[in-house]
């Protein structure tokens, strides 16, 4: 290995006019490895949406051009130990991924007294637009410092949720399908709407108190000049209108926006004027958990409370047709419980016992399906081997179907909370996905729920 060094200069060696200069190329891994020491996750987007967004958001990337500065002074002028007292820095234009980025610092006075250099600093990019410019105070050293250089190690940037950014690349690639978004009238679910909108996922037709939303646009500055709105007076009658464009055909997706849920899902069970199929209605939440290899799906985790045998025949069916719909080849299922063998105590064990003979009768189609499994079981094929477990799924599980909604609310979140999962979801079985957002997500896992409902959705019909 071949070692270099870098002397610094001190203070009595660096005269008033002198210059440095470095430059380097904005990529997305920059952006990416910025993010992850920064805490700035909304540059964690994919090539294709950087580039359809123009760019990446102006504060992350504006921090990352600050950085060459710091590396511009620690490597130049003055070099090794020098401090840095203060800089004030001006951003004149924002930059993209492909950028490149050419930094100059000068040297414009020295105070002696206190044995700081001040420094003018500007940045622009290749086609020299002005980024940013300013100043800068720093200490040099007392004495010469000469440092041994190692090569810098080759960073490997590791996107923890790139199966969402393929989710939704994939759901972009598509035409936008016209949404009914039922009462969006909080910042939260206009916002996310509107986001939904502008990455080309959908056409919202938003179902609320007109004045309201109108309002909220206004605060938020958000144009909806191009956007449908319907006027309705309450957050019930939002659910039925919203439900009542769907069932005509008028649209292709339902959104919750800030109504109860339960508000929304009775308009959608309503016998009279429902979207109801000849399938019980449920859930399926599709989890990016960095940990594991692939998107793993859970079902029904919000709707079906306590689902006897009948409902779960229908919960099961539902998801292995959404998985198949989503390109996943021939899904691996397990059903859990607490056990691995079946135990009339246990009345989960007895339904996962049913469902797969169900399924080798051909009664449940389009999967490998394998229960009663235990989580361990399910996820890890080294738990089922140490166990003696002979199963087709053990530890290549697509699809997790829970015992009742307490049993998969409690895993979903245990996989969010301390797997760093993001979780997205969207209710099948009705006559058009239904995507069901919570306050609490971020703006990825709110696209990933519309981009499952965009990829779920049957195209608009051709008018004559």
């Amino acid at each position: 290995m071949n070692l270099g060094f870098i002397e610094s200069k001190t203070y009595d060696e660096i005269a008033v006019g002198e210059t440095a200069a470095t430059e380097h190329v904005l990529t997305t891994d920059d952006a990416m490895a910025f993010a992850s020491i920064s805490g700035f996750h909304s540059v964690l987007k994919s090539d294709e949406l950087i580039a359809r967004a123009g760019g990446v958001p102006p504060t992350g990337p504006n921090m990352w051009c600050a950085s060459l500065i710091s590396g511009l002074f620690s490597m130049n002028i003055p070099g090794p130990g020098c401090t840095l007292k203060n800089i004030s820095l001006s951003f004149h234009n924002r930059i993209h991924v492909g950028d490149r980025i050419l930094v100059n610092v000068r040297v414009t006075a020295k105070e002696d007294a206190t044995k700081t250099v001040n420094f003018d600093c500007e940045a622009s990019n290749g086609a020299g637009i002005p980024i940013f410019s300013g100043t800068a105070q720093l200490l040099a050293p007392p004495t010469k410092l000469r440092w041994s250089t190692l090569p810098v190690p080759q960073l490997i940037v590791n996107d923890p949720y790139r199966r969402y950014h393929g989710l939704i690349a994939r759901a972009t690639s598509k035409q936008p399908v016209k949404t009914a978004v039922a009462w969006p009238c909080d910042e939260v679910s206009l916002g996310g709407a509107i986001q939904a909108f502008k990455d080309k996922l959908i056409v919202p037709a938003l179902v609320g108190s007109e004045s309201t939303i109108r309002s909220l646009a206004e605060t938020m500055q958000l144009d909806l000049n191009t956007i449908q709105i319907v006027d309705v007076g309450d957050s019930r009658t939002a659910a039925v209108r919203a439900v009542e464009m769907a069932r005509k055909g008028e649209a292709q997706m339902l959104m919750k926006g800030s109504l109860h849920t339960d508000e929304l899902m009775s308009a959608v069970v309503s016998r009279e004027g429902g979207m109801r199929t000849g399938r019980r209605i449920s859930h399926v939440f599709a989890l990016d958990v960095p940990s594991y290899h692939k998107t793993l799906f859970v079902t029904d985790a919000a709707i079906n409370i306590q689902p006897d045998l009948e409902t779960k025949i229908d919960i099961l069916q539902n998801a292995i047709d959404m998985l198949l719909k989503l390109e996943v080849v021939k899904p691996k299922v397990a059903i859990l419980s607490a056990v691995e063998s079946v135990n009339p105590a246990i009345p989960s064990t007895l339904d996962a016992a049913a469902l797969c003979k169900m399924v080798d009768r051909g009664q449940i189609t389009g999967a490998i399906v394998d229960g009663p499994l235990a989580f361990d079981n399910a996820i890890s094929s080294d738990a089922a081997r140490i166990k003696k477990i002979k199963s087709p799924v053990a530890g290549d599980v697509d699809l997790l179907l829970v015992p009742n909604l307490e049993a998969g609310n409690i895993l979903f979140k245990e996989l969010q909370y301390l797997a760093g999962a993001l979780a997205a979801g969207v209710v099948v079985g009705a006559k058009v996905p239904i995507v069901l957002t919570s306050r609490a997500d971020g703006e990825l896992a709110r696209m990933a729920s519309c981009a499952l409902g965009v990829l779920l959705a049957k195209p608009a019909p051709v008018m004559a």
